[in-house]
């Protein structure tokens, strides 16, 4: 009997904490699953979260109004550069210069003021536009930038202090190419890649922590071109892909080892187009006359055989970037907006659109930012070219290269000293 009073007074409390147990992992499920949609759509880094140039963002207007979408706010502050921007939580991350120094602006997100203003070291002069030419990289409470000069420096996020500084020229005997460093950084779990283009160290990785060496390509000597690394797993082999002043090559993460190299896609001028992978193949396109390859990877004894499936001249992509949507690739082929079948190569449509300049995509649209100040929307579908809206932004005097930035239904428009923020959900 006084077994089961005390089963009786014992059992409903039994009872009541499985259920709160059962609770308290729902709850840590939706919020480590929240908190992984809001990784998905920050805007970290250069080209987005994978480096793609897709968002994820949806609810966005489908048609323009005249003159565009609305104006949330401007900031005429940035200087000089041809960056675009990295957004994380309120932060808006930026690089351009102030007076004589190259910088990295933190801004607020909800106006654009300043939060902090962090110095990497001396700004550079050019015939074709001065300062910067990188997008900051925002991993955790961190944040990684690389100058027009090759001064690397790892920030704290929450106040711009400096944490550790490498110039990478210097320390790994690179040259600067002929129009600057335009290199984004890439993280990838604790290592920090960049692209010095010394004797033995195309490309290294760095320890982001500390910033000491963990490898450099031993096998790489070439000079550095103005591409931005991707990565991605290849059948068990984490695989770093870019191009370097002379090919478009792919590096072992873990060591630096050489994978594959293939020099026809590249040019000898400017290499410029971030590599797109997609089931094991690889697409990569460069202007100045050369063209664009797809390659199919495939792992074989530690390594990866690299197999031309297709070359053609009808993709010439110069510093615009691609993106790749529902296995159709959409890019400036010089001037020249372009739809081609991903695995084919064949083209879709082309048209002139608002003219030579760089692309964005999120929820069924293109967004197009041309070099002469015109900002496009544009539906993308392989039926043919239906442009939504249009409109212009101040000219700078320079060309307008910063590719379209869109998070938490905003769009971000860099032109030199100028940072636009507009408001892309209809009220």
């Amino acid at each position: 009997m006084k077994f089961k009073e005390i089963l009786r007074f014992v059992l409903p409390v039994l009872v009541v904490f499985m259920i709160l147990s059962c609770s308290d992992v729902q709850v840590s499920k939706m919020t480590s699953s929240t908190e992984s949609l809001v990784d998905e759509k920050e805007w970290s880094q250069w080209r987005g979260p994978e480096r793609t140039g897709l968002s994820k963002e949806t609810g966005l207007i489908k048609v323009w109004p005249g003159g565009g979408p609305k104006l949330v706010w401007s900031a005429q502050i940035l200087g000089e550069g041809y960056g675009s921007a990295a957004i994380r939580g309120n932060q808006v991350l930026v690089q351009g210069t102030r007076e004589n120094r190259s910088v990295v602006f933190c801004l607020n997100k909800d106006d654009g003021s300043i939060y902090w203003i962090t110095d990497l070291g001396d700004r550079l002069e050019h015939g074709r536009g001065h300062g910067p030419r990188g997008t900051p990289t925002v991993d955790g409470d961190k944040i990684y930038a690389l100058s027009e000069n090759g001064d690397l420096a790892s920030i704290q996020s929450m106040d711009g202090k400096v944490l550790w500084q490498r110039n990478i020229l210097k320390e790994f005997n690179g040259n600067n190419p002929k129009w600057l460093i335009s290199e984004s950084p890439l993280v990838d779990d604790h290592r920090l890649i960049v692209s010095p283009g010394g004797e033995k160290a195309g490309v290294v990785a760095l320890e982001k922590e500390s910033g000491k060496t963990l490898w450099t390509s031993k096998e790489l000597s070439d000079q550095a071109s103005y591409s931005s690394c991707v990565i991605a797993d290849v059948q068990g082999i984490r695989s770093l892909m870019t191009f370097t002043s002379k090919a478009a090559v792919g590096i072992s993460v873990e060591n630096g080892k050489l994978l594959w190299r293939y020099e026809p896609v590249a040019n000898r001028t400017a290499n410029v187009t971030t590599p797109i992978f997609y089931q094991d193949k690889v697409f990569y396109s460069s202007a100045y006359g050369t063209g664009c390859a797809l390659l199919q990877l495939k792992a074989m004894n530690g390594s990866i055989e690299a197999k031309e499936i297709y070359f053609n001249r009808d993709m010439m992509n110069h510093h615009g970037g691609i993106v790749l949507v529902n296995d159709y690739l959409y890019g400036f082929s010089n001037s020249i907006l372009t739809c081609m079948e991903f695995n084919t190569g064949k083209v879709m449509w082309k048209d002139r659109s608002v003219g030579k300049g760089s692309i964005t995509y999120a929820d069924g649209h293109l967004y197009l930012f041309s070099e002469k100040n015109v900002v496009g929307l544009a539906e993308a579908t392989p039926e043919g070219y239906k442009e939504k809206g249009r409109f212009e932004v101040e000219d700078q005097e320079w060309p307008t290269w910063a590719h379209p930035v869109i998070n938490d239904g905003r769009l971000y428009i860099r032109n030199q000293e100028m940072l636009y923020c507009y408001n892309l959900i209809s009220s």
